[in-house]
């Protein structure tokens, strides 16, 4: 097949040969000062590089020009969003699943996991126990199996979950992230207003690929990979990227998802509103130690940095497989939206949805166990602003408009104030009086940095209404 990044065909907008013609061109220059300082004058421009550019990065290995790399990534992230990270918990609705993946403990073949499907009343108690923490947006997660998670049963999940309001809580945004599925199902999840799309490519290499997922409908690389294009032809123009990285060579997988971007960017003239790096960990019923290609912090922090020079525009995600040290690292080099006090298992965050045991069966080990207060504390220490905003989508700014706005920064306008805005309520509504102190500290003096008088004195209006139990202000 031709590379061809418009192409509808997943060999051709994702093409093997190209990627291994990429990696042998980023060998060839790794030592080619002259080039990658014109890639970082490039990418210092904000408007990204192409994945043989991207390659060449991650090959460099002169020190006094990967710290350059790493201050541009740094610098790029608070370009385009700030000192805001986002906060998000993953709601695991089903793991009944009919694939065969080998990396993950809900394949079909795993006898040992107790099977479990959120009932309504179930979900009920689990959305109430998020709001109780003070998440107000979620990334769905079921396994795929036909006839115990239909497309019908996550609907009426969706349609749940935002019927519920609790206190002063609710759910104002909820992600997805489901099995490939077809045009006509993203049409109804677009209906069902949901944000963003999420779906993990886990491998690009489709040889790869189909070792890791011999069994069940996920075993068609074509059908999997070219799912963003039916989702965005089903008007879903939010959609998420992520690559499990440790199950291939890191080089391959950069280079395939960057590639994808572009794709996306190509062909529908938006490219992905979020991209994801999670990394392979230990979980029931599989060991990482028979995957040799596991990450090192310090490739993994260069990807991160790789990723933002790549697609400055793109929201980054790392969840709570990572270490708060690692966290911490990534939130420097381009990670703008994190998971916290995150549970990965079926009914793991409401007592009563637990097992008699008192537990239930993980998808895999989380390393930063931190409450979400721990973790705002911890943000709000290091001068960033924990943010709960969700105004984008509520106020229909999504996919090229998103998009527009973004790559132009005129995002900021509206960021900062709703970043502000959604920490006072959850300082007011959920947070310890240490969090609390901190937090209101935190948001004087960033009143003080938002340039526009006129919007300054809305916010401080809009506070004051907070404190007096008024919700859900936005730009």
């Amino acid at each position: 097949m031709k590379y061809d990044p418009k192409s509808s065909i997943a060999g051709e907008f994702i093409n093997h040969e190209e990627i291994l013609a990429t990696l042998d061109y980023a060998k060839e220059n790794k030592n080619n000062k002259e080039l990658i300082e014109a890639i970082l004058e490039k990418a210092d421009k904000a408007k990204g590089i192409t994945h043989r550019e991207a390659a060449v990065l991650l090959e460099c290995d002169d020190d006094k020009l990967n710290e350059k790399m790493y201050r541009l990534a740094e610098d790029l992230k608070k370009r385009f969003y700030g000192n805001r990270i986002v906060l998000v918990a993953p709601l695991y609705l089903s793991n009944y699943c009919v694939n065969g993946c080998v990396y993950c403990p809900y394949h079909a073949k795993n006898k040992e996991i107790a099977r479990k499907k959120l009932t309504q009343e179930e979900i009920k108690q689990e959305v109430i126990a998020l709001q109780d923490m003070g998440h107000k947006r979620l990334a769905l997660e079921a396994g795929e199996d036909p006839k115990n998670n239909p497309i019908e049963y996550i609907l009426e999940c969706i349609k749940t979950i935002y019927s519920i309001k609790h206190k002063n809580g609710a759910i104002r945004r909820v992600n997805v992230n489901i099995a490939a599925t077809t045009v006509e199902n993203y049409r109804k999840l677009k209906e069902a207003e949901i944000g963003t799309y999420i779906l993990f490519q886990e491998t690009y290499n489709k040889e790869n690929y189909e070792k890791l997922h011999p069994t069940g409908p996920k075993h068609n690389y074509d059908y999997h990979t070219e799912a963003m294009d039916r989702a965005m032809e089903g008007g879903i123009d939010d959609v998420g990227l992520g690559v499990l990285y440790g199950l291939g060579t890191y080089k391959y997988e950069l280079v395939g998802q960057i590639m994808h971007a572009e794709h996306l960017e190509a062909k529908f003239g938006v490219g992905p509103h979020t991209i994801s790096v999670p990394r392979l960990r230990p979980a029931d019923d599989v060991d990482p130690s028979q995957f040799p290609d596991a990450l090192s912090d310090e490739i993994f922090a260069k990807i991160i940095a790789i990723i933002r020079i790549a697609v400055p525009y793109t929201g980054m995600i790392i969840s709570g497989r990572e270490s708060a040290e690692a966290r911490k690292m990534a939130l420097h080099l381009g990670v703008s939206q994190m998971g916290a006090g995150s549970k990965t298992s079926v009914g793991g965050y409401d007592e009563h949805n637990k097992d008699e045991e008192g537990t239930t069966s993980e998808q895999f080990d989380v390393s930063d166990n931190r409450t979400l207060d721990e973790v705002i504390n911890w943000l709000i220490d290091m001068e960033y602003i924990p943010s709960f905003c969700t105004a984008c989508y509520r106020a229909g700014r999504t996919g090229d408009r998103f998009m527009e706005l973004c790559k132009s920064g005129q995002i900021q306008n509206c960021c900062q104030p709703n970043a502000v805005m959604t920490l006072k309520e959850y300082l007011e509504d959920y947070a310890s009086p240490d969090t609390k102190q901190k937090g209101d500290k935190l948001i004087k003096e960033e009143l003080k940095k938002l340039p526009s008088e006129k919007v300054r004195a809305i916010v401080e209006e809009k506070l004051a209404k907070i404190e007096e139990g008024e919700r859900d202000f936005r730009f």
